[in-house]
């Protein structure tokens, strides 16, 4: 059987939804990968592509001392993609963190100067507005929360200064918290589509031609590496708090976590340590900052959290993840056990108030 042949049959097990309604209610949408002939990554990148930007920045001169008046301004590169015809551009933080200038430069290779609207450093989100443009091409964004391992994914960027660039893989993983950067607010996508400096803040598309995430970091290992992306629903929802307000809000509680394993919290209570956890698989409480949400619902160290909002949690950043869900000044409930018993406590997040690296 022909290779077209073969990538024809997967295309039933592989078609995702194309709107952001449930997958049964859109029965009737097929995947580029059925219904147009030919290479269905040329045809999804046909259809992308001219919506994805190369970011350039230039930063404050630097104070190198060997040079009189100090050294050359540092400058960056990164990608983005349009998301509104009046020039809105979804791209991370880290792009523009520091730039005093911004230059979006189209597929088709015309340059605009942009002005950064704001930044979130939590979830690594940034938005630019292309300064003197109008009706531009723009990405049709799909829906995150419907994706599936298995199912193709496509970056498009701008690595290793290469414009224009396409690497094609599969989404290898989702709801990945774990073996990302500290403590992470952001449930991302794990891809094996080759990402490299340059890609940040492109695109990830599906067979549909739909941003389905944007592309973040990587992390690297002899003779490979593996990429992550923000689930486009994530920063579709920070985005729009940005051009609403400047800033993006993030619910805070106060709280230190440890995971626990079920041998870890057997060696605990064998040293006496003054916490007795249950020996099972779990987040502990370490500490509870004082005059902060968790200690005024009642939270204490050695608690054991369960789940926030009626979702279960393992890990630490599981329950980051929940409580960004969540909404400043909105009771959530945190499902603990304490000593054996099971309750439930209600804490109201405050604002975190964090300070942009």
């Amino acid at each position: 059987m022909s290779t077209l042949g073969i990538l024809m049959g997967l295309c039933f097990v592989l078609a995702g939804c194309a709107s952001l309604s449930s997958r049964s209610s859109c029965l009737a949408e097929r995947s580029l990968l059925e219904s147009l002939p030919g290479d269905f990554v040329v045809a999804a990148v046909e259809k992308v592509g001219p919506s994805v930007v190369r970011i350039d920045t230039l930063q404050a001169r630097a104070p190198f001392l060997l040079f009189p008046g100090g050294g050359p301004p540092p400058e960056g590169q990164g990608s983005g993609f349009i998301t509104r015809s009046d020039g809105i551009v979804l791209t991370n933080h880290h792009v523009l963190e520091g730039a005093e200038r911004v230059t979006v430069t189209l597929q088709s290779g015309r340059s605009y100067p942009g002005q950064v609207l704001g930044s979130d450093a939590v979830t690594d989100l940034g938005i630019v507005k292309i300064d003197g443009a109008k009706d531009l091409p723009v990405a049709r964004l799909g829906n995150s929360d419907e994706m599936r391992p298995g199912e193709w994914a496509i970056a498009i960027g701008n690595p290793l200064g290469l414009n224009n660039s396409v690497s094609l893989g599969i989404v290898s993983a989702i709801d990945r918290t774990t073996g990302v950067p500290g403590g992470s607010r952001v449930s991302y996508i794990q891809t094996d589509a080759a990402i490299n400096p340059g890609n940040s803040g492109g695109p990830l598309i599906n067979d549909h031609a739909q941003v389905i995430g944007i592309n973040t970091f990587i992390r690297t290992s002899p003779g490979s590496g593996i990429s992550f992306a923000i689930p486009i629903n994530k920063a579709r929802e920070i985005g729009e708090q940005i051009i609403a307000h400047g800033r993006a809000s993030h619910p805070f509680i106060g709280v230190s976590l440890r995971r626990i394993t079920r041998e870890l919290a057997a060696e605990i209570n064998q040293t006496g340590a003054g916490c007795a956890y249950p020996e099972t698989d779990g987040v502990a409480v370490v500490e509870v900052l004082p005059e902060r949400p968790a200690e005024q619902a009642g939270l204490r160290p050695c608690d054991v959290i369960r789940s926030v909002a009626g979702v279960e949690v393992r890990t630490p950043a599981q329950v980051q993840v929940q409580v960004d869900r969540g909404r400043v000044g909105e009771p959530l409930n945190l499902g603990i056990e304490r000593k054996g018993l099971s309750r439930t406590l209600m804490v109201v997040p405050k604002e975190l108030d964090w300070e942009p690296f």
